[in-house]
C-alpha cells in the first residue's frame, strides 16, 4: 500500500438532469410530479429516470511514479473522475485515497482569478497547492520564461486569451512540482508548438518519477508518454491494459457510428453558441453513409449544422488523422479566397458544408476525422478531435500486384513512363 499515489474504491458520481425548479408550486403540481415520477422509475426497472450516473462502480490503483493515460469518448466521464481526484467535486458513492500534492490542469482558467495579476495568481496557485512562498519564488522565473507571458505576468488575467491563460496554467501546474500531476484533454486549445512543449515538459516530469494521469484524444500522445491506459465507457472503466493495448481497443471499438455522428442537445457545450454541429457524415462515392469506402472512389464529407444568431468570419473545417493521431491533413470550407468574401457573414439558419476528397488518395487502413467551428483568431466555437471513424480499402488501387503493405498514409496514383535510352 505505501508505494501508492491513488487508489480509487466503488467511485461513484450521479447528477439529476430534467426541468429546473419553480419558485412557486402547488399542491396539485406537487403531488402529479410525484406520481409522475414514480411512474416512470417503475416503467424504466425501478430506477430514477431523472439520475445520471455520470461514473459508477470505477476501481483502479495508480503507483507512484506511474504515468497512466485515461481515453474515452466525449461524455464517457473522464473529466468527472479528474475532477473528484482534484477535489473539484465530491462523489456520490465510493472513495478515493490519494496520497500527496495534487496540480490540476482541467479547463483553461480553472485556480485563476481573473482579476489578480499572472504573477498575484502563480502566487496564489502555488498556495493553494500547498507550497511555501520561498519555493514558489524559486521557481518563478522558470515558470514565466516557459509561460512566454513576460510581458503580460503583471496584467489582470482577464485581459489574457485562452491561449496565455493555458500557458501560464500549464506552466504553473508542471513546475510547481505536486506529486501527482493531473492533465485533461485542454492542450488543444494552444498552437501546435506549444503542445509538442508542453508535451516534452510532462515527458520530463513522468522521468522526474512523478505519477501523472493524463486525459488526451490524441492517441499519438497517449502513446508516447503513457506506459498504461483506461479505456472508460459511460462511466465505468472496461479496460486496463499496455496503452498500446488500450488505444487498439478504444480505436476497434468504434469511434464511428456507422459513418455518421449526431450531436445531441446535451453534447454541445454552450460556450459553442451559436454554433451548434448537428452531424458529420462520411459517403462513398455514390452517396451512400459508410463506414467503409475505396481508395480508388472520392469520398464526400458532410458536416451539418446551425447557428442562431449570425457569425462573422465563421470557417468549419475538417481534421484528417490516423487513429494513432498523426496527423494528414486540414482543409476549411472557406480556404478559396471567393468563398471567404462571399460568406464573410452566415445569417442564422441551418448549413451543410461538404468537400470532396479525390480518389486514389488515402491509403488502405483506419482514419480519424475531426471537425472545427471558429473565427480566425476571435473564437473557436465548436471542435471535436475524434467524431467519427471510417476504414478505407485499397482494393484496385496501383500497386496491389505486390502483397506488401504500402507505407504511409497517402497512395497517390502517379503517372510514370519508362524510357530505354
Amino acid at each position: 500500500m505505501s508505494d501508492l499515489a491513488i487508489r480509487v474504491d466503488n467511485l461513484g458520481k450521479k447528477y439529476r438532469i430534467g426541468a429546473p425548479q419553480m419558485k412557486y408550486r402547488t399542491l396539485r403540481e406537487t403531488l402529479s410530479d410525484n406520481f409522475e415520477r414514480t411512474t416512470r422509475r417503475l416503467r424504466s426497472g425501478d430506477q430514477d429516470p431523472d439520475i445520471l450516473w455520470a461514473l459508477r462502480e470505477v476501481n483502479f490503483e495508480v503507483k507512484q511514479g506511474e504515468v497512466l493515460g485515461i481515453i474515452g469518448r466525449n461524455g464517457a466521464g473522464k473529466s468527472t473522475l479528474l475532477k473528484i481526484l482534484s477535489r473539484v467535486t465530491e462523489p456520490s458513492e465510493g472513495y478515493a485515497e490519494i496520497r500527496g500534492r495534487v496540480g490540476s490542469l482541467l479547463e483553461v482558467g480553472t485556480g485563476f482569478h481573473p482579476e489578480l495579476t499572472g504573477r498575484e495568481n502563480v502566487f496564489l496557485n502555488g498556495a493553494i497547492l500547498g507550497m511555501h512562498r520561498d519555493e514558489i519564488e524559486a521557481k518563478f522565473d522558470e515558470i514565466v520564461a516557459f509561460s512566454e507571458v513576460e510581458k503580460f505576468i503583471d496584467t489582470p488575467v482577464k485581459r489574457y486569451s485562452s491561449g496565455m491563460q493555458l500557458r501560464l496554467a500549464f506552466a504553473v501546474a508542471a513546475h510547481l512540482e505536486p506529486e501527482i500531476l493531473v492533465v485533461d484533454e485542454v492542450l488543444a486549445v494552444g498552437d501546435a508548438e506549444f503542445q509538442r512543449k508542453c508535451l516534452g515538459k510532462m515527458n520530463d516530469v513522468a522521468q522526474a518519477g512523478r505519477t501523472v494521469l493524463f486525459v488526451s484524444h490524441n492517441m499519438s500522445a497517449v502513446l508516447r508518454l503513457t506506459q498504461e491506459a483506461m479505456v472508460i465507457d459511460k462511466g465505468k472503466v472496461v479496460l486496463r491494459a499496455p496503452s498500446t493495448e488500450a488505444v487498439d481497443f478504444y480505436l476497434s471499438r468504434g469511434l464511428s457510428q456507422e459513418g455518421e455522428r449526431v450531436w445531441d442537445a446535451d453534447e454541445v457545450p454552450e460556450s459553442a453558441y451559436p454554433f451548434r454541429p448537428l452531424a458529420v457524415r462520411v459517403l462513398n462515392g455514390q452517396g451512400q453513409v459508410k463506414d467503409s469506402l475505396r481508395s480508388t472512389e472520392p469520398v464526400l464529407i458532410e458536416i451539418e449544422y446551425e447557428l442562431k444568431q449570425a457569425i462573422s468570419g465563421l470557417r468549419v473545417g475538417l481534421y484528417l488523422m490516423t487513429v494513432r493521431g498523426e496527423y494528414i491533413l486540414t482543409s476549411f470550407d472557406t480556404d478559396d479566397s471567393g468563398l471567404f468574401e462571399r460568406h464573410a457573414v452566415r445569417e442564422p439558419g441551418r448549413y451543410v458544408s461538404r468537400c470532396i476528397v479525390p480518389p486514389d488518395f488515402l491509403n488502405e487502413g483506419r482514419y480519424a476525422l475531426g471537425i472545427n467551428a471558429s473565427a480566425y483568431r476571435v473564437k473557436r466555437y465548436f471542435q471535436d478531435d475524434q467524431a467519427i471513424t471510417f476504414n478505407v480499402d485499397a482494393a484496385g488501387a496501383p500497386g496491389m500486384q505486390w502483397p506488401e503493405p504500402r507505407l504511409g498514409p497517402v497512395r497517390p496514383r502517379f503517372e510514370w513512363k519508362i524510357e530505354a535510352e
